[in-house]
């Protein structure tokens, strides 16, 4: 399905939208990418600067988290942003952290009950939406520049755990998203106020706000032979879990700190087909 991306259409959606203004949208639209993170990575060592922004409709050859394929059909929305936080090299995933947020808000204030699956997936009706995928380069111990890659179903097929907007809009009385452009103006002024909230307000309330979207919170799960449940995040991407240990003398801690990618959290497969 070829989808025609509007430019003009799309520029005038962040101008009408914006409250900030953190970062200087430059745009590079392309049908068909391999990847849009490694398009723009090229574009940064040919002098892009921070707020360059590479989309697509298609991806040839496209990354998860932990190297994992991303299928990328033509239909979805795959877009990447570069930014320059200039923030300690142990705190990259709180990019990851405030773009889920400022995604999901933005797509909640349009009419869609986005949630966020930890740590980086967006949610609709328990199954995914959309992800992100963030990549650094450090000097110095810090973080000198960085690329914030974010998919998103729009009207691609999609696998039994995941959702298509295009789709769950159709079942809407209303359609809170109107185009390609409105959700990729929506997916840029997400990242834009979720990075302003990060470095105005800092991470502590940066981390109230995405707790509050965490569909994980409460969550019970099952990690080295001991039962707890999900009471948050920590500044450093980490999953809070508090361990129920009644019973239990030999247990030194009540809470562990999971890295992303120790443990899987699961989706629900959806009762019907796309």
């Amino acid at each position: 399905m070829a989808v025609e991306f509007n430019q003009q259409k799309l520029e005038s959606a962040l101008q009408n939208g914006r409250k900030f203004v953190y970062l200087p949208f430059s745009l590079h639209i392309f049908s068909s990418v391999a990847s849009t993170n490694r398009t723009l990575w090229e574009l940064i060592d040919q002098g892009a600067d921070a707020g360059s922004v590479v989309i697509a409709t298609q991806q040839t050859a496209g990354r998860g988290q932990w190297g994992r394929q991303w299928v990328s059909p033509t239909g979805g929305l795959y877009v990447s942003v570069a930014i320059a936080p200039k923030i300690a090299a142990n705190t990259s995933y709180q990019l990851t952290l405030a773009s889920a947020w400022g995604i999901a808000s933005q797509l909640r204030q349009a009419g869609v009950d986005v949630g966020i699956k930890w740590p980086n997936d967006l949610v609709l009706e328990g199954r995914k939406l959309g992800g992100i995928l963030t990549e650094t380069k450090i000097k110095f111990g810090h973080i000198s520049q960085a690329v914030v890659g974010v998919g998103i179903n729009w009207a691609n097929p999609v696998p039994e755990t995941g959702i298509n907007l295009e789709s769950w809009q159709a079942q809407q009385v209303d359609k809170p998203i109107s185009c390609l452009e409105t959700l990729t103006s929506k997916v840029l002024l997400g990242i834009e106020s979720g990075l302003a909230c990060l470095f105005q307000e800092g991470i502590d309330i940066l981390l109230s706000r995405y707790c509050e979207l965490l569909v994980n919170m409460g969550d019970r799960v099952h990690v080295n032979e001991l039962w707890g449940v999900v009471v948050g995040v920590t500044p450093q991407g980490d999953l809070r879990v508090a361990l129920q240990t009644d019973g239990l003398t030999d247990i030194k801690t009540s809470e562990l700190s999971l890295e992303p990618g120790t443990i899987n959290l699961g989706y629900r497969r959806s009762l019907g087909t796309y």
